[in-house]
């Protein structure tokens, strides 16, 4: 029995060890069996060439026509400088998004006219394309003034002597290197300075920066945090730029081998239940970006790269995104995600069949939208993707698998439904975690409730990104912080960022009736909240009510609050009954009653005024309808326990 044991703990050991393998991609060749594999630029077809027009026929024709028309209102466009004073807004009034759109908009009309030029074939929109390329090479700045390091050095303005890569500049390489790939000849026929002009510009900007400077997307900074979205999706638009436009074979190869060893730097610590930290809303830039890399890896290598998606930690970062679905209409959004992200359908759609998960290529299928020619605008190359398999994925069979129970523990994040495949009835989720993850928000202990698809006690979420968010003043804006959360506030304290305040005592339960987890909350809150433990228990009871349950030990109890975040107004007619009076758009109106302790504590209703530039975003997303229930204690005591039953009446 005791060998048995034995070889048993070993295959269990054996298992974990391959679960959780180091440099998947960097690991598997050396740079001169990369060599071998490397398709050379100038034999590198990874869609039809513009000449081709019989594999252009292979593309879906109605989106082609679709984009066609779109174009031809572009035919006139009046490309746009930027002027310095749209960049200085961003110190000025910590406004991003004026600069952000006029960038956006020349780079979302480029790729249409392009896409254009391809179908049709009669040089009709070659001057426009012309136009846009000029335009756009001779911007002082490729990407946004929200990323500028924060320097008085920049204070504003691009310190054009110094490039360094982020998102928006590797976007815009990606942009210019199809234009070039598909139009080369074209372009060369009016001027060969314009093809010149594109490399030199993106040899400069990206090429030559990456290869020679640090960046702190590459790899896990001073404080032990992990890479976010920003390495894989960089990566995937540098990869895209590199395999199109360098000709040097050295050059190109150092820069794919470089490529494998910093996405490794993002999926070695990524956690191995798949979790995404930054919640499904980001799923389409992080995961979905390590996707891209593999898929165009793939291409460019003879499909050398198809061993990735048998990783398990692979498959389970691609599974993440239907498991945090709560209904058609909402995610889970903890932190910074989105409760009504725009799902990347086909790309989670390929992503399922090369992983072989026939639930999330239903998923991806699902969200599936009507072909009326619009394309996407970040990460251009999903578009050619998508023009060559409307005719599978347009008779795939669609479906929402919504699991009935989801629990990822190494994010700490429980995902729970009163029923299997169906949005119908109550869902919750919870969370333990840190406040020192990507997008953070301080929210140990945060938990959301939706009944039949649609939001009871919230999370807010994040609002519209400004200076203040990605700086030291982010948690000045209240929906960062833990009073704006379903959390407690404790002896007048609130959680503070940083890994060491996080979640312990984990433990996770799921039945037939009931899925429940427990943590202890108390290390989120700094040590002059005085408290020992904060136990907090989030239980689902199927088919009856959601239980959370608070046993708390403190060294002081000057002052306790339990706050709850809810898009409804709220009132209480009976003292230990509070009403939320439940009105969805989308169905029936109803009661829910939350039943608390009426000897214990006294609820006071208060809607959140919105008005800072932060807050359009969260009005966007909830309208101005923003409360917060606050439960205070009247007497509060050292040790103590606190129950809230939330039910529909």
């Amino acid at each position: 029995m005791k060998k048995i044991t034995l070889i048993v703990f070993a295959l269990f050991v054996s298992v974990q060890v391959l679960a959780q393998k180091k440099n998947v991609l960097s690991g598997k060749f050396s740079i001169e069996e990369l060599r071998n594999i490397l398709i050379p630029q100038t034999k590198w077809t990874p869609f039809p060439k513009l000449q081709n027009r019989e594999g252009w026929l292979a593309a879906d024709q109605e989106m082609l026509k679709g984009n066609l028309k779109i174009a031809e209102t572009y035919l006139n466009y009046n490309w746009p400088s930027i002027p310095a004073t749209k960049s200085l807004l961003i110190e000025r009034t910590g406004n991003r998004s004026e600069y952000e759109e006029i960038a956006a908009e020349k780079r979302k009309v480029l790729g249409i006219l392009l896409l254009a030029e391809i179908y049709e074939n009669k040089g009709r929109f070659i001057d426009p394309i012309i136009n846009g390329v000029w335009s756009i090479c001779e911007e002082s700045y490729w990407g946004a003034p929200a990323h500028f390091p924060k320097t008085k050095e920049y204070s504003g303005l691009m310190d054009v002597s110094q490039p360094f890569v982020e998102l928006f500049g590797a976007e815009t390489s990606t942009c210019l290197a199809w234009v070039d790939y598909f139009l080369g000849d074209k372009l060369d026929a009016v001027s060969p300075q314009i093809r010149k002009r594109i490399y030199l510009e993106v040899n400069n900007r990206i090429f030559q920066p990456v290869m020679t400077k640090p960046h702190s997307w590459m790899t896990t900074n001073a404080n032990g945090r992990r890479p976010n979205n920003w390495n894989p999706w960089i990566c995937s638009n540098w990869l895209n730029a590199t395999l199109l436009l360098e000709k040097d074979e050295n050059k190109r190869l150092a820069m794919v081998f470089k490529i494998l060893h910093v996405l490794d730097e993002f999926l070695n610590p990524y956690p191995q239940d798949g979790g995404c930290d930054e919640g499904p809303g980001y799923w389409g830039a992080a995961t979905a970006c390590l996707y891209d890399n593999v898929s165009m890896l793939n291409l460019a290598t003879n499909n050398s790269f198809q061993y990735v998606y048998q990783d398990e930690k692979f498959k389970n970062m691609g599974k993440f995104i239907y498991r945090a679905q709560i209904s058609k209409d909402y995610f889970l959004n903890f932190a910074d995600a989105d409760p009504q992200p725009r799902m990347a359908t086909a790309l989670i759609y390929r992503f399922g069949k090369d992983i072989q998960e026939q639930d999330m290529m239903k998923f991806g299928a699902y969200y599936r939208r009507p072909k009326n020619g619009e394309l996407g605008l970040s990460r251009y190359f999903r578009n050619l993707f998508e023009l060559f398999m409307q005719d599978e994925f347009q008779k795939a069979p669609q479906g929402a698998p919504l699991p009935k129970d989801v629990w990822l523990p190494d994010i700490q994040v429980m995902i729970a439904r009163d029923e299997q495949g169906t949005d119908k009835g109550l869902f919750v989720a919870a969370k333990g975690g840190n406040n020192d993850e990507s997008h953070n928000h301080n929210d140990v202990g945060n938990y959301v409730v939706y009944y039949d698809g649609l939001p009871l006690l919230i999370d807010v979420g994040k609002g519209t990104y400004t200076r203040k968010t990605f700086g030291s003043q982010r948690y000045e804006i209240w929906s960062n912080n833990s009073d704006y959360h379903n959390t407690p506030t404790i002896n007048g304290k609130v959680q503070l960022p940083g890994s060491e305040y996080k979640a312990g005592n984990i433990s996770y339960k799921q039945g037939k009736e009931f899925t429940e987890l427990s943590m202890d909350i108390s290390k989120a809150y700094p040590a002059d909240a005085g408290v020992n433990s904060w136990q907090r228990t989030i239980h689902l009871n199927r088919g009856k009510n959601v239980e959370v349950n608070d046993v708390i030990s403190l060294k002081k109890a000057d002052a306790v609050t339990q706050n709850l975040m809810t898009c409804y107004q709220s009132e209480v007619k009976i003292p230990g009954e509070l009403i939320i009076h439940y009105m969805p758009s989308k169905a029936k109106a109803r009661d829910f009653i939350i039943k608390y302790n009426a000897k214990q504590l006294r609820p006071m209703i208060e809607k959140v005024k919105l008005g800072a530039p932060e807050d359009k975003g969260i009005e966007q997303k909830w309208g101005d309808n923003i409360y917060r229930i606050s439960f205070k204690m009247m007497a509060p005591k050292t040790n103590d326990h606190i129950n809230f039953v939330i039910a529909p009446k």
